[in-house]
């Protein structure tokens, strides 16, 4: 079942508010697209990276991929690690991964694997944070099943701000996911930054298939005719003794809200309508369920969220946006936190759709030129336990998993640290999410040294960590 975006904070605008801002739409706590010249950031001694990348688009498989089933697999461990799956050779010599991706084997000579990442968070939304921040969240290893304030902003507002000059559309949008089944988990927004560097959030139609800009939540009726007519009713007010103790720069935030709405560029980008047919399809197909009995199919195959997904950051990435983040969380149904049955779930609902749709994300970057420009980070919160438990599923394990990285320089083929023999550990070069920050960071030519400071105006740095240099060059 398709689900949307929804709301990354708890704040609701009160009606005093919507009538200030004119139909809400001077909102920008769900815009991070406004380019404003904004105080919290200072500009980025360059540590400058050789050919920095122009783009990111983060792919991140939320409940947590089994890095066991996937892309370190332990032939050589006892049956109660090493599980169901064999694995295949690559067209990275002496590299094996699942035999369940066969898709990725045909790429990964254009690939790199950090095996050894891990740090202590064993619970979603805190290891969610630190995947999407590089930091852990103030309130420790918690999931609090009800809405939270984000403290530490997402890697694409701390680009946003950085970059705020650029004369960009969009620095920075969310593909569409309701990220947590219960409450969003305070991990892809702004943060101490402010609403105006929440990514722009896109949703679209589950049956067509088509997407749309949903960052102000707005209801289908209110068209951009009506937005425009109320933009003229609002122009043609007296509203100064209202305005006057708003920022200074509450009318370029309005305008930018609607210069958005009506971007020629953006709305183009998201007809992924006009692919042909068959790329659309190259990213993935479903296979349909099978009746019981007969085993016939329920249908014919049907294209594959995940995949329409990624093929959206691409043509997200073409338009100019500098940093897209696709949440996979439940998509047909399934979701990666198989506590249960983990064997099955990944090979029959999991992988096909994710082995797929990566690949094909990767080749067709590098078709289209953009590869080398655009690094792709696809990981989950934490890995799954060795340990198979008793209901044949692995449960969640921070303690080491595995990272891949595409594109933006990076070395095609190579691998940078590894785990135990049960892959259980990191045994060489052990990473943390601090350090993908600080990567991540640096192939944009920003020092991870940078300061960012947050409302009472105290300094931190953008990373924490040490760019893993190792796989790049």
């Amino acid at each position: 079942m398709f689900e949307f975006p929804v709301e990354l904070h708890s704040h609701q605008p009160s009606r005093r508010e919507l009538l200030q801002l004119g139909s809400g739409l001077g909102l920008l706590s769900s815009l991070s697209a406004v380019k404003s010249a904004c105080a919290a950031g200072a500009a980025a001694p360059g540590i400058a990276a050789p050919n920095s990348i122009r783009s990111c688009i983060v792919v991140f498989y939320y409940g947590g991929p089994s890095h066991l089933d996937t892309y370190d697999v332990k032939p050589d461990a006892p049956d109660s690690v090493r599980g169901e799956f064999s694995s295949i050779e690559t067209s990275q010599p002496g590299l094996r991964i699942s035999e369940h991706l066969p898709n990725m084997a045909r790429v990964m000579h254009k690939v790199s694997l950090v095996r050894s990442m891990h740090h202590k968070n064993r619970l979603h939304d805190s290891a969610s944070t630190e995947t999407h921040t590089g930091r852990q969240g103030p309130n420790g290893d918690r999931e609090e099943f009800a809405a939270m304030d984000q403290f530490f902003p997402c890697h694409g507002a701390v680009l946003s701000m950085l970059r705020a000059g650029e004369q960009l559309d969009v620095p920075h949008a969310m593909l569409p996911w309701q990220f947590h089944n219960v409450v969003t988990t305070p991990c892809q927004g702004g943060g101490f930054l402010g609403h105006r560097f929440d990514p722009l959030l896109v949703s679209g139609d589950s049956k067509k298939l088509q997407y749309q800009m949903n960052s102000l939540n707005r209801p289908a009726e209110l068209t951009l005719d009506r937005i425009s007519q109320r933009r003229d009713l609002l122009s043609g007010l007296d509203l100064a003794p209202t305005l006057s103790n708003l920022p200074q720069s509450f009318g370029e935030f309005r305008s930018k809200a609607h210069e958005l709405l009506h971007s020629t560029k953006l709305q183009q980008a998201l007809k992924i309508e006009d692919e042909p047919a068959a790329l659309r399809e190259r990213y993935g197909m479903v296979e349909p369920e099978r009746l019981p009995g007969d085993g016939a199919a329920a249908g014919a195959p049907h294209r594959n969220l995940r995949g329409q997904n990624l093929l959206l950051a691409r043509r997200l990435v073409e338009s100019g946006v500098r940093f897209v983040n696709i949440h996979d969380f439940r998509q047909q149904g399934r979701n990666w936190d198989s506590h249960g049955q983990n064997f099955h779930q990944h090979k029959r609902y999991l992988l096909p759709q994710a082995d797929q749709s990566l690949a094909a994300l990767i080749e067709d970057l590098d078709d289209r030129g953009l590869l080398d420009s655009t690094l792709v980070v696809a990981l989950g919160e934490f890995g799954r336990t060795p340990k198979i438990n008793t209901n044949a599923g692995r449960d969640h394990w921070p303690d080491c998993y595995t990272v891949l990285l595409a594109g933006g320089g990076i070395k095609g083929g190579s691998i940078f640290g590894s785990s135990d023999r049960l892959g259980a550990y990191p045994e060489t070069n052990p990473v943390t999410p601090a350090d993908l920050a600080a990567t991540i960071y640096w192939r944009f030519g920003i020092d991870p040294r940078t300061e960012m400071h947050d409302q009472t105006g105290r300094p931190y740095r953008i990373a924490d960590g040490r760019p893993i240099s190792g796989i790049f060059g």
